[in-house]
């Protein structure tokens, strides 16, 4: 395994965090869906590797639930990974665990991009658009206009009310901030005792904008057992 302080990394360089702690309570297969057989790999294998052989990324930290540690590192020397890593142990909600991930980079890493191991279909095009994104603006995500028609239900049976798709976006990831201002608003989630669900809402609270980074390919994430065929013949496809 490799890992360091980081004391080798220039400083201006990109790091990726790739959040993995998730505990899978939607899949309800009794596994790690991280560690489902996809395409011939862990599934979560297919993301590390696109993170491992992007070059505009110079260092990895893997976010994973407390006890997996050694998974992830068999896994990576399997898989024959060069970059550098680090693993470390999540939180209790994702943003902790994210905020772990920032707490453990490089002293030289201006620009992260914040990945879900789940979604293994990222293109590098993508990501260098996300970076080039946040260096000029501080923050910018992967994200899809929705197409659908959106209602929205108070009760979860009889819709409340209609919503205007065109304005409506579907975020995704990566997400990419520079380092010190992700930093900035994470803190203040934690100040104030907030939850979000992912971290352009902490951008929010210090008044961020993000650019949002239309992807040209599917950059879909497994949450479901219905979501697998589906990436499994994308990957397969790109193979």
């Amino acid at each position: 395994m490799r890992t360091g302080d980081g004391s080798g990394i220039k400083r201006g360089v990109t790091s990726a965090i790739i959040v993995a702690a998730g505990r899978s309570s939607r899949m309800g297969t009794g596994m790690d869906k991280l560690f489902l057989p996809v395409a011939g790999l862990p599934l979560v294998a297919h993301t590390w590797r696109r993170f491992d052989r992007a070059a505009c990324i110079a260092e990895i930290v893997v976010v994973v639930r407390e006890g997996m540690e050694g998974a992830f590192s068999n896994l990576a020397a399997q898989c024959g990974f060069q970059k550098s890593f680090r693993l470390v142990v999540g939180g209790r909600e994702r943003q902790d665990s994210v905020w772990n991930g920032l707490e453990n980079l490089a002293s030289g890493a201006e620009i992260v991009a914040i990945q879900d191991a789940a979604r293994p279909c990222t293109t590098e095009a993508l990501l260098e658009a996300t970076i080039a994104a946040a260096r000029q603006e501080g923050a910018a995500v992967a994200a899809q206009s929705v197409s659908d028609t959106i209602k929205e239900s108070e009760d979860g049976s009889f819709i409340s009310r209609h919503l205007d798709r065109s304005r409506l976006w579907a975020v995704q990831t990566p997400q990419t901030f520079r380092v010190e201002m992700i930093r900035r608003a994470l803190a203040r989630v934690r100040e104030k005792g907030l939850q979000v669900t992912d971290d352009t809402a902490a951008c929010e609270l210090i008044g961020q904008r993000v650019r949002l980074i239309r992807g040209a390919e599917p950059n879909p994430k497994v949450t479901r057992p219905e979501d697998v065929p589906y990436v499994e013949m994308l990957l397969k496809g790109e193979g």
